[in-house]
């Protein structure tokens, strides 16, 4: 039996298609287009436990019928990771929405329609985003943890593009629960959330690293290229690392106590300077060449804010989650081994 695995050629997808892969799981992944298929097949050495299938438009409700109707009977595990993430959009219905509420209502549907006998588990790559309050992230009074959720609805959050990204992994995450509940009874499948914080880690592969890279890494990137006059752009948060967020997806549907759980994937706390301090800490090639900043501004080890209490996941999880410093320093290896400074 196989392991479908929607949007695989995103960054945390392509972590968990390489941890099935050395499991010896046979791996059905979809694309947007035959040469993003061909493109990441050749990445993983044409190994032929990988086949991949075509998924141009998640939007549309039947989008992933096809492959369902082909290979659904082979199907026993489904891991959902196709969602838009950017905060580069204007029109927040069509571009984060509906992609987002459709692609999961739809392969859904297509698991009902044609693989209802085989489907056993369902993990959706949810996110935090689905659980914090945006309104309430400085109150100290707050404390977010699995039963969380988003207070936004699909009106309320279009404000913004931030808020609207957030709503859509609600929309998406609240969906598919849904979606459970009314037919958990008639079809076998049991199913799971994974909801990460902000992920970081190396890319999958050392060709997929680039001057611009995917919107949580590039936080480290903006950072190990900084200039010692020009803070690069702040963020903080909550970080994990992408290795851990693959673990969890497999875990998600190897483990039986993990049914009908939400799993928040989160280590800690980071700023923009306790990545500074690390990079400049640890890489005598940077030292000197980026910004210091304020290093006691770090707050990895604060507690400033609303709280974030994940010790349920970890107890089912039962997995040492890499720390900050790892995380930070493994992706900034292969970008400057990458840029040939190492």
């Amino acid at each position: 039996m196989s392991v479908f695995i929607s949007g695989a050629t995103g960054f945390i997808a392509k972590h968990i298609i390489q941890q099935l892969l050395e499991q010896n799981y046979k791996v059905i992944g979809s694309a947007r287009s035959e040469a993003k298929c061909v493109d990441l097949k050749q990445k993983f050495n044409n190994n032929p436990n990988l086949y991949m299938v075509v998924v141009p438009d998640i939007s549309e409700l039947d989008a992933f019928d096809e492959a369902f109707d082909i290979h659904g009977s082979e199907v026993k595990y489904v891991l959902h990771t196709a969602s838009p993430f950017t905060f580069d959009v204007t029109d927040f219905e069509k571009d984060l929405l509906i992609p987002a509420r459709n692609g999961t209502l739809g392969i859904l549907r297509s698991i009902k329609k044609f693989s209802s006998s085989t489907v056993e588990r369902f993990v959706i790559t949810s996110s935090f985003a689905a659980m914090f309050d945006l309104h309430n992230l400085d109150n100290d009074n707050i404390t977010f943890n699995e039963e969380s959720w988003n207070p936004d609805d699909w009106n309320s959050c279009q404000r913004n593009a931030r808020a609207a990204y957030c709503g859509s992994k609600k929309v998406a995450e609240e969906t598919a629960w849904n979606f459970y509940d009314n037919y958990k009874s008639l079809l076998k499948l049991e199913m799971t959330s994974v909801n990460a914080v902000c992920v970081f880690g190396p890319q999958m592969f050392d060709s997929d690293v680039a001057n611009h890279l995917n919107t949580s890494c590039e936080y480290i990137n903006s950072a190990l290229h900084s200039t010692t006059d020009k803070f690069p752009p702040y963020v903080s948060g909550r970080y994990i690392d992408v290795r851990d967020v693959a673990k969890a997806h497999i875990y998600a549907f190897q483990k039986e106590n993990t049914i009908g759980k939400r799993l928040i994937l989160s280590e800690g706390n980071f700023n923009t300077q306790d990545i500074l301090n690390y990079l400049n800490e640890d890489f005598s090639v940077l030292k000197g060449r980026i910004c210091v900043g304020t290093p006691n501004d770090g707050v990895e080890h604060s507690s400033f804010g609303a709280k974030t209490d994940n010790h349920k996941t970890k107890e089912v999880l039962g997995f040492k989650f890499i720390d900050l410093k790892q995380t930070v320093d493994d992706t900034a290896v292969q970008i400057l081994k990458h840029e040939g400074r190492l």
